[in-house]
């Protein structure tokens, strides 16, 4: 093959693009892939990794797997996520890289394609999910791979590893990212809330309808909608969800008219749906409807190497950017199993922060985290911020004199957050005023 042909081959792609030889030469390359790096590409002379890591030797001697080596020992296409120095800072690539072979079977090159990552950084950057652990480059991979196509995602992972992120991620990079992505909180809805939500009414449909209204699939049409928490869904909710999904065609509440909807389908739980269909408690059905791609989000004690990074992030956007955590601190944080995951560290960086009377937060002003020091988020055991949250809900319906409105207005949410989180708790308020 010669290398006019590669070339034009290279040329047709509209991704950044390299042919690269054995010895990592690069021997074609596309505007694209110009665009992206500051540095100059001498055809014939410069090696990949010297452009895109601004390193004198292969990536693997730097930490990272490099694909092309995978590639000449499996004779077969191979992908990574690497961290790149491009014009832009670092930024996150999604390499595919695939052998070329000569018409007599020889691996000649390879041809590596640049998938840019928007959504992820390796440093703080507002809006993006921000770590460099393995896992994390892992789950980028994974998200990538899913965005590509239609197929139905279902994240799961623990409470407070970012699930509602990670359903924004896959929307930002695929083909809908200029159309609606709607979030649907399946906890807390009533079967009558929970299709009028849904389906939208129609002006008389029950009492207090006084004008029509468009439910948020029909508002959803051709973006993305997210199912949070659908393991919440109850069993005789879920054959009408079901349905939708299956037709994608709905009718508003009171409507005699069928209406379609072209939506990309996100799910997210905490819990082990299949533990559920075991147990009668969720359709079989529907689980396999949903669970076209299932994608794990990792555990913060399973990334420990990214929580520096995440403390200076939350740092830089917080009312304490002039604050820096001492090496002990940080250690002290590394330590911890966090079972709030991201969310219970965010919380526990900016409790410090505040209290801390220096601009060095020390270990000692992580008082959440000091059994000594008594408070109702400190045992000896760390409670998690779903725990505290329930613990101070608890409180307030004993004490608070009200109706849930008043109480809602109190917490900065709406009614129906708040009767959410009562469901979820097995709460409710003491009195109704």
């Amino acid at each position: 093959m010669n290398t006019s042909v590669v070339q034009s081959m290279i040329n047709a792609i509209d991704k950044p693009t390299i042919f690269i030889t054995p010895d990592y030469v690069i021997k074609a390359v596309n505007q694209a892939y110009l665009d992206t790096y500051d540095v100059d590409v001498k055809v014939g002379h410069s090696k990949c990794f010297e452009i895109s890591h601004q390193n004198p030797s292969p990536c693997d001697k730097h930490g990272e797997a490099c694909p092309l080596q995978e590639c000449a020992s499996t004779h077969r296409a191979a992908s990574v996520v690497h961290i790149h120095a491009t014009g832009k800072g670092k930024s996150y690539c999604d390499i595919l890289m695939r052998p070329v072979q000569d018409e007599d079977g020889i691996t000649i090159g390879f041809l590596e394609i640049l998938n840019k990552i928007d959504y992820a950084a390796a440093e703080s950057k507002q809006h993006k999910m921000i770590g460099k652990s393995s896992v994390f480059k892992s789950m980028l991979n994974q998200i990538n791979r899913a965005a590509q196509s239609n197929i139905a995602v279902l994240l799961q992972g623990e409470t407070g590893t970012g699930k509602e992120l990670v359903a924004q991620a896959v929307h930002q990079a695929s083909k809908r990212n200029d159309k609606p992505f709607v979030v649907i909180e399946c906890t807390g809805l009533s079967e009558n809330l929970f299709e009028s939500e849904l389906f939208g009414h129609e002006k008389g449909a029950f009492t207090g309808a006084t004008t029509s209204k468009k439910g948020l699939i029909e508002i959803a049409h051709g973006g993305t909608v997210f199912f949070d928490e659908i393991g919440d869904v109850p069993l005789n909710m879920q054959v009408k969800l079901l349905r939708l999904l299956e037709t994608q065609s709905f009718r508003a509440v009171g409507g005699l008219k069928q209406k379609h909807s072209d939506f990309r389908l996100v799910c997210a739980t905490h819990k082990n749906l299949l533990e559920l269909v075991d147990k009668g408690e969720f359709r079989r059905d529907l689980y396999y409807r949903i669970a076209g791609f299932p994608l794990h989000l990792p555990a913060l004690r399973d990334r420990k190497e990214d929580i520096p990074g995440l403390i200076k992030h939350f740092l830089k956007y917080s009312d304490y950017q002039h604050k820096t955590f001492s090496a002990g601190a940080i250690a002290r944080l590394c330590e911890c199993a966090f079972p709030g995951n991201i969310r219970e560290l965010k919380s526990v960086i900016e409790h410090a922060a505040l209290l801390a009377n220096d601009d060095v937060v020390h270990a000692g002003d992580l008082v959440m985290l000091n059994p000594q020091k008594p408070s109702v988020l400190q045992t000896n055991t760390l409670m998690s911020l779903d725990q505290a949250e329930a613990e101070y809900l608890r409180t307030v319906c004993d004490d608070f004199q009200g109706t849930p409105a008043e109480l809602a207005d109190k917490l900065k949410v709406s009614t129906r957050t708040l009767y959410r989180k009562l469901q979820q708790y097995g709460l409710k308020l003491t009195t109704s005023g």
